[in-house]
């Protein structure tokens, strides 16, 4: 099972910067994701959303990148892990 801490989150933070990501988390009436604006690999976050929201939005954005680009063996193992807590809990 996923756990929504704030401790959970930096976790998953820490995976995407790991993988070069910039983590932005700002305001406004959007929802999360990922883009390249020149050649910057950037994750936009909306700040005022839940914890669990937030965290949700961190583990599809890792697994859309895992069928993407190539990850660190790190955090496709991190991946490979919360797949199978959603799997059992979902």
């Amino acid at each position: 099972m996923i756990r929504y801490t704030p401790h959970y989150l930096n976790k998953l933070e820490d995976l995407l910067r790991e993988n070069n990501y910039v983590i932005r988390n700002e305001r406004g009436n959007f929802k999360s994701g990922f883009c390249l604006l020149r050649d910057q690999r950037t994750i936009v976050v909306n700040k005022f959303a839940t914890l669990e929201i937030r965290i949700n939005a961190l583990v599809e954005i890792l697994r859309e990148l895992a069928t993407v680009e190539t990850l660190t063996e790190n955090t496709m193992k991190e991946l490979g892990r919360i797949t199978v807590q959603r799997d059992v809990s979902g």
